[in-house]
């Protein structure tokens, strides 16, 4: 990494380690920006992204090999790619000044600081994992990093702050454990079990574009902004947002500069609500239904260890509310009737389940989300 050069984008394949903190600093130092490529990723998807992106150069931890890339600003710092829960995914530029901003609001949102420590559990190519290793260069403080998720591992750190997505909680409590001995835990990424909404966990909506979390536990942070535009969708301001994506002609702002999230929501007295993604609405009988409302109540049922709800074409209803179950016993899986009675007690009528489908996972993306294209 020593060999990088003003306006580099370095792709880096190395798993994460605390090797990372130098290989940024000299990135920076030359002037270079960083690509993090999920090491999890196979080769054909990690040639896919680079192709993409078109790097510089690539780095696997050992040798810097050149690129024929496109250059990039001195302003950005990292080039990191969106979930693509959406689609493709796009890499967004986020810039030395947006990551330093989204830092140090969040710091004082926390009350944490330089005598607190951090521990990176995630790959450093989902924000979550990139803002604990910038949290350690901008405030200090120690940081331990784990390349592979182990639940009681991750638990029992004697790290006082960390960064998960609710995939990672539910696993963690499976293993008869809890996050407890931490101080602060950040859940973003995906919707969390209400069952398991309470300190130290923080819930945090954001996204990649946005330099991660800005709202924490449904308020925004300090200089962000949250307004409601068309078909519901929230939109952000302020300091932290992204540069752009790279090398694309498309760009998700306003004409007045705020980022369109493509997630719908509500803002009241202050509390940010995300109802789900737009594109993932269903129209059943004339009515509007979000996916995520009923999974969150569907998650509570005993019978059910996971749960996704989609529309599938209904000659009746246009779209029929379908439940896809991870039966919590095999054996007994819940029963269509029980399903659509306990939704029927916690939601309107029109949004209780009209057809239940037994699976054995619901796929989701590296951060923990829904992969709805998959379903």
């Amino acid at each position: 990494m020593r060999s990088a050069r003003k306006s580099d984008l370095i792709a880096v394949t190395a798993p994460p380690s605390v090797a990372w903190l130098t290989w940024l600093r000299e990135a920076w130092d030359a002037g270079a920006a960083v690509l993090p490529v999920d090491h999890r990723l196979t080769r054909d998807e990690q040639d896919a992204l680079i192709k993409r992106a078109r790097p510089t150069a690539v780095f696997d931890g050992a040798q810097l090999l050149r690129l024929d890339g496109a250059p990039v600003d001195e302003a950005v710092a990292v080039v990191v790619a969106t979930s693509g829960s959406a689609g493709e995914p796009k890499t967004a530029e986020l810039t030395h000044d947006a990551l330093r901003a989204s830092v140090l609001s969040s710091a004082e949102r926390l009350g944490v600081g330089a005598s607190d420590s951090w521990l990176c559990c995630l790959p450093v190519a989902h924000m979550g994992g990139m803002l604990v290793l910038l949290r350690h260069l901008i405030l200090g403080g120690d940081v331990e990093v784990q390349a592979h998720f182990e639940p009681v591992g991750l638990a029992r750190s004697g790290a006082s702050c960390t960064s998960v997505v609710p995939t990672m909680v539910a696993r963690i409590h499976a293993a008869g454990e809890t996050l407890s001995r931490f101080n602060v835990v950040l859940v973003g990424g995906a919707a969390l079990d209400p069952a398991l909404r309470q300190p130290p966990l923080v819930r945090t909506y954001g996204m990649t574009e946005s330099c991660g979390g800005v709202v924490y536990d449904g308020r925004a942070l300090d200089e962000v902004g949250v307004r409601i535009g068309d078909d519901d969708e929230i939109q952000l301001s302020g300091p932290t947002l992204m540069r752009g994506y790279r090398l694309s002609s498309s760009q998700p702002f306003t004409e007045d500069g705020w980022l369109r999230t493509r997630d719908a929501g509500s803002l009241s007295d202050g509390v940010v609500t995300v109802f789900g993604r737009i594109d993932d609405v269903i129209i059943t009988g004339g009515e509007k239904v979000w996916p995520q409302e009923v999974e969150e109540v569907l998650r509570a049922h005993p019978a059910i260890a996971d749960v996704a709800v989609v529309g599938r074409p209904d000659p009746e209803w246009g779209s029929a509310v379908t439940a896809l179950v991870v039966p919590s016993d095999p054996a007994e899986p819940p029963s269509l009737d029980a399903v659509r009675a306990f939704a029927a007690e916690r939601l309107a009528k029109f949004k209780a389940p009209h057809a239940l489908q037994i699976v054995d996972a619901i796929p989701r993306t590296p951060s923990g989300k829904i992969a709805r294209r998959a379903l």
